[in-house]
């Protein structure tokens, strides 16, 4: 990116943004330097940071912290009416024990919610909404969606879409992957590219946005295939085309083995891997269909990896 270049590729017919600005006078003192990062990873933190202003206002307005109203909307979503143990809005949460007691003792002593013996364990208790809760909850809730439909006015459909496609893409990176029970596996337990770029630095290899083999189940079709712990996955595409989809993320993983896979689903794919030094194709036959939307995020606090 040189100085007379803008920071948001395709968007010349907007006003300049507090990014581009700060991204011009970086690259007017350093032009050595590529801050393409730096653009987007601005943008979003500047946006965090006005979307929280707005959003916590409104929980404001309804006598209510962004805690509180995680705690509240978290049990009005799995509350069945019997009450929830504490331990459980810790997994949802994806916070700790003792993080989440803090955070409900808040709303029973607004009286939001009120602790329960359980019946299935003396050492135990479960929380529920109190009725004021419950009533909290649905004032607030059509309040607070409706503040995000006018965050986000400047946005037609087609880019929301855009928008969530391309986050959830990032986001899945960071939060790791598993199949859903039943779904179609090749046997591999891979690291995302930003792990790998590290992982590699550490010992001493130039950077490379791939997906790295951490392990390989004996037997498997990538285990077939001849694929190896510390492998890196750059590339994949249909067997006999030169076409190759970078492997940057998990996605492009799914998308290649649809892409690639015969009327039946179950067509080879053709993975370019480096493997130390050198290069090689190696092919993986697909045992079963590879469906990327019947993958699922993985449990809070799990290794950033994807198993498919």
């Amino acid at each position: 990116m040189t100085s007379t270049e803008r920071s948001r590729p395709g968007s010349d017919e907007g006003p300049r943004d507090s990014a581009d600005a700060l991204i011009d006078a970086w690259l007017r003192r350093r032009p050595d330097l590529d801050f393409a990062g730096v653009s987007v990873l601005t943008r979003l933190l500047k946006l965090r940071n006005h979307l929280n202003t707005e959003v916590y206002a409104l929980f404001g307005e309804h006598g209510l912290t962004a805690p509180d109203f995680t705690a509240l909307v978290t049990l009005a979503r799995i509350d069945d009416g019997d009450g929830v143990a504490q331990q459980r809005l810790a997994t949802e949460m994806a916070l700790t024990p003792g993080t989440v007691s803090v955070r409900i003792d808040r709303l029973v002593h607004a009286g939001l919610a009120e602790r329960r013996p359980d019946p299935a364990s003396k050492r135990s208790t479960l929380v529920a909404l109190t009725a004021a809760g419950r009533d909290r909850f649905e004032r607030v809730i059509p309040a607070h969606l409706a503040n995000e439909e006018r965050l986000l006015a400047a946005l037609s459909s087609p880019e929301r879409d855009q928008l969530n496609g391309l986050l959830g893409k990032l986001l899945t990176e960071f939060e790791g992957s598993r199949p859903s029970a039943g779904a179609g596996r090749i046997g591999l337990v891979l690291a995302p590219a930003h792990v790998t770029i590290g992982m590699r630095a550490a010992v001493g290899l130039p950077p490379v946005a791939g997906l790295l083999v951490r392990s390989v189940e004996p037997g498997s079709a990538a285990a077939r295939a001849g694929l190896r712990p510390g492998d890196v996955l750059t590339a994949a595409g249909r067997r006999g085309s030169r076409r190759r989809q970078e492997l940057r993320s998990i996605a492009a993983l799914y998308a290649a083995a649809a892409a690639a896979s015969s009327e039946a689903g179950t067509g080879p794919v053709e993975l370019t891997v480096l493997r130390g030094a050198g290069q090689l194709e190696l092919r993986l036959d697909l045992p079963a269909p590879l469906d990327g939307s019947e993958a699922e995020a993985a449990p809070p606090g799990s290794p950033a990896e994807h198993t498919i």
